[in-house]
């Protein structure tokens, strides 16, 4: 997975994800985005969940307008990123809902026969240019783990007042 830079927070949107997607029971995860980064993993469900690198062609990992994550989108590319397996039902459960509402979760097929599970989103709604992990990591990460790790606690505080 890929590693972390050293580099100083610049603000970031804030997320606003949905708790109620998950009508199928999801077995892998494919992550293609900030997903992929160890401290994002860890800031959102304190560790990092057995993982392999995957891809899935028939997909492109493209910017999204006026945000520092990608959206996965049909394409004539192969998106690259990693599948995550063995994620407890409340680590799912607290996945799902930190995404942003603009995605559907979607079974994709990985070009080595397996499958897994990816927060998609429609066309429309992606930039013409692809997401950069390198431009990611290099001028937004350590403030997109901040942003999870306050979001987190916003989420643990509204699953205790549930």
């Amino acid at each position: 997975m890929p590693h972390t830079a050293n580099q100083p927070p610049r603000p970031i949107s804030p997320t606003s994800g949905r708790p109620d997607r998950l009508s199928v029971d999801p077995e892998a995860l494919f992550v293609y985005g900030s997903l992929q980064f160890p401290e994002v993993l860890f800031a959102l469900i304190d560790r990092v969940p057995d993982h392999r690198l995957a891809t899935a062609e028939g997909w492109r990992v493209a910017a999204l307008p006026n945000e520092v994550y990608p959206g996965l989108v049909p394409g004539e590319t192969i998106a690259c990123g990693y599948l995550l397996t063995g994620l407890a039902p409340e680590e799912w459960r607290l996945l799902d809902a930190f995404e942003n509402p603009l995605y559907e979760l979607k079974r994709v097929e990985l070009t080595d026969g397996a499958h897994g599970w990816a927060y998609a989103c429609t066309p429309e709604e992606v930039e013409p240019h692809d997401w950069s992990a390198e431009d990611f990591e290099a001028q937004h990460l350590p403030a997109y783990i901040e942003r999870c790790t306050a979001w987190r606690r916003r989420y643990e505080a509204r699953e205790q007042v549930s």
